[in-house]
């Protein structure tokens, strides 16, 4: 059971904060996946969290806490450390409310998510470069001005405001067999395993969390709370440094496993939201996407909880690049001419036999080393997949040109 040195996360906690939210968070719907269903041989559901106010669950969990917060505690103005979404959160709420909000951010935030929390009226102060710094920074004026704080993920009502996710997901699918749940702090998960395991004792929740930023998995394995040195991930929402106890606690009691994926498979898990869904999703957000192929058998009925869509449109740009590559969609090879002409033609003709549409072409004298005689083609082409590029490079070879794989 829960340790007895720490108040306890109840299943009424998380009904209270149903309540009290009811009339200000959407309810986001469930999304069967027919593709994401057929890929990994499973029923998969996505929770588009990413499609809630202000872009994420945060905004749950942060109005429950404000809301039950004492008129003077309200009084005294709110502050805040995040990264993001938290922020736009605890903003928000303020904004709804008439309270006072300052956020403390670290330098390195997207401009999105500093320019998103101002628009709700909220004061921005950026200290240090990881949320770990900001929340000291917060802390310290906290004390200096008084203020409330509203902890990202340590807190009680925090929790329960994440948890009315875990009540959505079993009132629509009672008979879900697992919980995908990305891991930052803990405080999502968390609330979600409470709620599940009380409502449905049998369901499986399932934590994800970034190889660059594992505090929450290595502090299950060792038994205690671990402090990362650095946290190194492109999933910025969940790039913490030391998680909470109170999570920790109800982590080790609730949570069935801890799978930990690389920047590169979240990539592929944001591409395949976009173009298969047409849901943008933040690094953090696709964890529980990109973790379905790490879940064995088949056929069990499985909810990957997208939990945010707050990226801005040059990563979103950059990535989808990346996801087009590693999906075998986009390939680009090197092939040394002779320079003579109707060698260009001869390269075009068999790409085109093979259905490869030509999206960039680099004819460069100057890059072949042996440049009176040869001459460089660098070509980019749109492919269907993996086994497509094999296609090409072989026929290539087969045609007597030796090409070079750029990516």
């Amino acid at each position: 059971m829960l340790s007895d040195h720490h108040p306890k996360l109840t299943l009424q906690h998380i009904l209270d904060a149903k309540e009290r939210i009811k009339h200000t968070c959407i309810e986001t719907k469930l999304i069967r996946s027919y593709e994401l269903s057929k890929e990994y041989n499973h029923d998969v559901y996505l929770k588009p969290e990413n499609l809630q106010i202000t872009g994420a669950f945060k905004i749950r969990g942060a109005l429950n806490k404000i809301m039950s917060l004492s008129s003077t505690e309200k009084e005294k103005g709110l502050i805040a450390s995040s990264a993001g979404n938290h922020a736009q959160g605890v903003a928000y709420s303020g904004h709804r409310l008439g309270i006072d909000v300052t956020i403390v951010m670290p330098k390195t935030t997207p401009l999105i998510k500093i320019k998103a929390t101002k628009n709700w009226g909220a004061k921005v102060v950026l200290a240090g470069s990881v949320y770990d710094e900001a929340y000291e920074e917060a802390r310290r004026l906290e004390k200096e001005k008084n203020y409330t704080f509203i902890h990202p993920f340590n807190d009680l009502e925090i929790m329960a405001g994440q948890g009315t996710i875990g009540l959505e997901i079993l009132e629509e699918l009672p008979d879900a067999d697992i919980i995908l749940v990305p891991i930052g702090g803990g405080g999502l998960i968390s609330g979600i395993a409470v709620a599940a395991k009380m409502v449905n004792p049998h369901v499986k929740v399932i934590g994800v969390e970034s190889t660059g930023a594992q505090a929450m998995k290595l502090s299950i394995d060792s038994g205690k709370l671990v402090h990362l040195p650095y946290v190194d991930t492109i999933a910025d929402g969940g790039a913490v440094k030391k998680p909470g106890h109170l999570a920790f606690d109800i982590i080790k009691d609730y949570v069935d496993e801890i799978i930990t994926l690389d920047d590169h498979d979240l990539i592929e898990a944001i591409f395949l939201l976009v173009e298969k869904h047409k849901l943008v999703a933040e690094a953090t957000g696709a964890l529980s996407v990109a973790a379905l192929k790490k879940i064995g058998g088949s056929a069990k009925k499985i909810v990957s909880v997208v939990s945010g869509g707050n990226i801005d449109v040059l990563t979103m740009s950059s990535l989808l690049n990346h996801g087009l590559y590693s999906r075998g969609r986009l390939f680009c090879f090197s092939v040394k001419l002779k320079d003579t002409p109707g060698q260009l033609v001869k390269i075009a003709e068999i790409l085109a036999k093979l259905g490869a549409n030509v999206v960039k072409l680099e004819h460069n004298q100057f890059k072949a080393l042996d440049r009176l005689t040869y001459v460089a083609l660098e070509v980019t082409v749109e492919t269907n997949d993996h086994r497509h590029i094999k296609e090409i490079t072989k026929t290539l070879e087969d045609e007597g040109y030796g090409i070079e794989i750029v990516y």
